[in-house]
């Protein structure tokens, strides 16, 4: 954007000029007793978890109790029917075709994963969502009593 008040005095456009330190960074004139950079070196990926909606930590941040109650939740997830997307031949509308999460549409062969209340979901999307909400973002119903339901019948 431009500068919208006139100034009597006019722009300072020395920091636009080139100077010898500029080159050097640049590798221009580089003093041949530096040191080259460090290698790119990748950084050990360390899972962040969810023990409550509104906090996120490190998987190495977790308390005892916490990391039992998050494999727990992962224990209740994985029990929850996965399927592979197939719109079917008859292409009604009344046919799921967006995951709600990320709000794209499915594709034949998308691995799915359904919830209690019958609403479907990539199984990318639903299993983070449940691992910081244990309800449906649908209609909100909560997914933790109808897995604990099915249980007790069984």
């Amino acid at each position: 954007m431009g500068n919208c008040l006139k100034s009597p005095t006019s722009d300072d456009i020395s920091l636009l000029h080139e100077s010898q330190s500029d080159r050097a960074s640049y590798g221009e004139g580089v003093d041949p007793d530096q040191e080259p950079p460090p290698p790119y070196q990748e950084q050990l990926h360390v899972p962040v978890f969810h023990p409550t909606p509104s906090q996120a930590r490190l998987a190495t941040q977790l308390t005892e109790e916490e990391q039992v109650r998050i494999a727990q939740r992962i224990g209740l997830i994985q029990h929850l029917p996965k399927g592979v997307y197939d719109p079917g031949r008859d292409g009604s509308e009344k046919k799921i075709r967006e995951c709600v999460i990320c709000m794209m549409d499915f594709v034949y062969g998308d691995p799915i994963r359904f919830l209690p209340c019958m609403h479907i979901y990539h199984v990318e999307c639903i299993d983070d969502w449940l691992m910081r909400s244990f309800t449906c973002p649908s209609c909100m119903e909560p997914v933790d009593a109808a897995l604990l339901s099915t249980y007790e019948t069984n």
